[in-house]
């Protein structure tokens, strides 16, 4: 029987001058864990408009339970305006408030994220009031919790932040969100290196917060797993790049499968690393795949 994943979060419009991709990094880990086979239900917010049609018509060429995805009659779906002007310097602009920022409590998502094996959420869905207030009560489901911090400018609250790392058993984080994270709580770092500078940050993590496990991704240079004070280290695969879009929520959909198919850390950030990489190859954030795609990224070595 597969796993129960339930996901929170945005979902949206990615709108650039020429073009519009389907995007949100809670709705992406979704679509990639029902590609992977798990049983996956998103729990987010659309308006009654064109962009939402869109997004439902878009998730529903994959398995995802869509049950829990709200329509909003005052508030229209979400969409982050892209300026790529500058290929070096490509702005965004979140826009709010947007539907997904209301997300509404309810004893039915309740449940539902009760009876599942993992429940998947960001910071950046509980921007607002209302959609902070549900995943607040969400969080203390007695499940298995996975953070992907995902810090964006200007929707960072720290003091948020700390409450949530009070109900999570594990943190994905990346490498320059940690380094913010070492700043805010004042840790210093006495080096420029990866592993020493991470691991004196999730020490400091783990030994604030129930975190049973923090993995960070390291970009380019792969990723690492801290665990009961151990650091395990994946170089990552290199391939060639069409579009870094949507590969870290590919990265932590292998992560979260790895992971409730009870692997090692090397294991789990081998097959994480992998998927990562080959959706790095394709267009777009959500592109289709089969395991043996993975695994061509491990025998091109």
């Amino acid at each position: 029987m597969s796993k129960r994943v339930v996901c929170f979060g945005e979902m949206l419009w990615d709108c650039f001058p020429t073009h519009e991709i389907p995007g949100g990094a809670p709705m992406n880990v979704a679509l990639h864990l029902s590609q992977l086979g798990l049983d996956v239900a998103l729990i987010s917010r659309l308006g009654k408009d064109t962009y939402g049609e869109g997004l439902k018509k878009f998730v529903s060429q994959y398995s995802l339970d869509q049950k829990m995805i709200q329509l909003d009659e005052e508030h229209a779906t979400g969409t982050v305006v892209v300026n790529d002007d500058d290929p070096q310097n490509v702005k965004y602009t979140i826009v709010y408030p947007v539907a997904w920022d209301f997300i509404d409590w309810s004893e039915s998502i309740q449940a539902e994220v009760n009876g599942s094996d993992a429940f998947i959420f960001g910071s950046l869905a509980v921007r607002n009031e209302q959609s902070w207030e549900t995943l607040y009560q969400l969080i203390h489901s007695p499940v298995l919790k996975v953070f992907d911090i995902n810090l964006r400018a200007p929707y960072i609250d720290f003091e948020q932040i700390e409450i949530i790392l009070g109900y999570t058993d594990i943190l994905k984080i990346n490498e320059d969100e940690l380094a913010m994270m070492a700043t805010y709580f004042g840790i210093e770092l006495d080096s420029n290196e990866v592993l020493p500078t991470a691991k004196k940050v999730c020490d400091f993590l783990v030994e604030e917060f129930p975190i049973e496990l923090i993995c960070v991704t390291l970009g380019s240079k792969g990723a690492m797993i801290y665990q009961n004070g151990k650091v395990f280290r994946h170089a990552g695969y290199q391939v060639k790049v069409a579009d870094t879009v949507g590969s870290g929520d590919a990265f932590l959909s292998g992560f979260v499968k790895s992971y409730l198919d009870g692997r090692e850390p090397m294991e789990i950030l081998d097959f994480a690393c992998a998927l990562g990489a080959y959706v790095a190859t394709q267009k777009g954030g959500t592109p289709r795949y089969s395991l043996d795609d993975v695994d061509a990224v491990r025998r091109a070595l």
